[in-house]
């Protein structure tokens, strides 16, 4: 949402503050140490993307009931790296070390890659830099529709701008202070318009009255705003948290019914809807969304059992491996990005599942 906030430096002795009063500020950091590492994810039993994430923003500016930050930031104040060209360093050396592989790099594992551009201009600056990478690109997932500053930049289809989509009602009652799903569409059909890939997340999924519904309108609402030619990826997943931040929840969203549903503590220690249902929803949104896209677009999983993806998808990559290679193989093929065709075999260098 467009509301201006005042930037102010960080000293060593700013005093830290809880997840819900350092929304209401925002300081600017020096960056510190490693900044870009893979998103963490890892369990044995469970798919990961093996996705790349640039720690450029810490905290935001929403107040989603689910949002894991709040059970994991020490310091909740809301924060920015104030030297890109530092971030962006990090990034050229760590690329350049792998150049067969095609990296893909969010700015949104601690916050949110668009809510604070109006102030900060850093997502303009990543995609600028990002446009002249051969082997890498540029992932934004936001909940907003602070896109102005990205429409008349030459990106030259290496940034893929993401929404975090769900129904209305979610919306309304467990994403506070995030663009209404209108406001999101709009945004995304202008950098439609303006020649980037969009991805696409439905994630978390949340059980709710009415969610078959609100999810075939939802589904039906994005394809009537944009095309599925330039959808890079799709991603689904449902609500997960650890045990220990139902209680936080409850604390800090007192009115939400999140934590009213029936879950299970999974494999990788988070709880999870039961899997019965987690498949349900799963493949029903799956359903939907093949009444509008082709085999050609990528559709994941995010977080999830290898027997999941067979119940839903009936496969499921081999390897983390194989499934970042399916992501740099279906860009490649489709955009014709990346050098050259990937080969499996240099993808499958990461550990594997088995």
């Amino acid at each position: 949402m467009k509301s201006k906030r005042q930037l102010s430096q960080s000293s060593t002795n700013s005093k830290k503050v809880n997840f819900k009063d350092g929304k209401q500020g925002l300081r600017t950091i020096p960056k510190k140490g490693e900044a870009m590492g893979t998103c963490a994810t890892f369990n044995t039993k469970y798919l990961c993307c093996h996705v790349h994430v640039l720690r450029s923003v810490h905290n935001c500016p929403f107040e989603c009931s689910y949002c894991f930050l709040q059970n994991y930031l020490t310091d909740g104040s809301t924060k920015i790296v104030d030297d890109a060209h530092t971030l962006i360093q990090e990034v050229e050396q760590k690329i350049s070390k792998e150049p067969w592989r095609l990296f893909r790099i969010g700015t949104w594992e601690l916050g949110d890659s668009l809510a604070l551009e109006i102030e900060s201009g850093q997502a303009a600056e990543f995609v600028r830099f990002f446009s002249g990478l051969k082997n890498a690109v540029l992932e934004l997932k936001t909940k907003s529709d602070c896109v102005d500053s990205l429409l008349s930049l030459d990106h030259k289809g290496k940034t893929v701008v993401s929404w975090s989509l769900n129904t209305d009602s979610v919306i309304k009652t467990d994403e506070h202070r995030t663009a209404p799903l209108k406001s999101r569409l709009r945004a995304m059909q202008r950098v439609f318009r303006a020649g980037y890939l969009i991805g696409l997340h439905f994630d978390p999924m949340i059980f709710h009255a009415g969610w078959e519904e609100g999810y075939t309108s939802l589904v039906r609402q994005v394809f009537e705003t944009i095309s599925p030619d330039r959808v890079a990826w799709i991603s689904i997943g449902s609500l997960r948290f650890n045990p220990e931040m139902r209680k936080k929840i409850e604390n800090n969203y007192p009115g939400s019914r999140l934590t009213c549903a029936e879950m299970v503590l999974g494999d990788d220690s988070k709880v999870r809807y039961v899997k019965p249902l987690r498949v349900s929803m799963y493949t029903y949104l799956y359903r939907e969304l093949k009444k509008y896209v082709s085999e050609n677009n990528l559709i994941y999983l995010c977080m999830e059992r290898w027997d999941v993806w067979d119940k839903v998808f009936g496969y499921h990559p081999d390897t983390i491996g194989h499934l970042d290679y399916l992501f740099a193989e279906s860009l490649h093929e489709r955009y014709g990005i990346g050098e050259g065709a990937p080969m499996r075999d240099n993808y499958e260098k990461i550990v594997s599942y088995k």
